[in-house]
């Protein structure tokens, strides 16, 4: 769906169908990430799937926002953390999607971005960009600090979480 800059309204291009789109997108398994960051009234935390590497040098990640998310703002002008979640995350990527959960995010109180605990992989990131996407926003973050860990990595495929097996060795050890 665009949206049209003199009415505001959303329409759909001719000929293409919104779930129907979704739908095909949802073919294409992705990762599973919580952005976080620290906002004038507290921590706030989006569970994205839309995550990806922009550049290395300067390095640059991007994850895409939707713009009605409640923390969405708190993210523009402001350092972030993205953390990558473990197959064993699930619990947490539902309750950073918007249904809360008893478990609780554990921490780390050292990180200067907020950093959870026992992420497959961490990126601490100042703020490089923020773009127009239409229903999100495109925030690019250059990464200041990263770490990561052996594990299996929490994905999304067709609408539900799934376990995506670390390999034996990963592609660093080919070169």
């Amino acid at each position: 769906m665009r949206s049209t800059a003199a009415t505001g309204q959303r329409r759909e291009p001719p000929g293409v169908d919104g779930f129907e789109l979704r739908s095909c997108l949802a073919r294409f398994a992705t990762g599973v990430a919580v952005a976080a960051v620290d906002g004038p009234d507290g921590r706030h935390g989006l569970t994205v799937n839309s995550f990806t590497a922009v550049s290395l040098e300067p390095p640059l990640v991007l994850v895409a926002l939707l713009k009605t998310a409640r923390g969405h703002d708190y993210f523009l002008g402001r350092p972030f953390g993205v953390n990558v979640l473990g197959a064993e995350h699930e619990t947490l990527a539902r309750h950073f999607a918007g249904r809360p959960q008893l478990e609780r995010a554990q921490w780390d109180g050292a990180s200067p971005v907020p950093r959870l605990s026992d992420a497959l992989a961490f990126l601490d990131c100042t703020p490089w960009a923020a773009y127009d996407g239409g229903d999100h926003t495109l925030v690019v973050g250059e990464v200041r600090r990263f770490d990561y860990r052996d594990g299996d990595a929490l994905g999304y495929f067709c609408g539900r979480f799934v376990a995506l097996p670390s390999p034996v060795l990963g592609f660093e050890f080919l070169f």
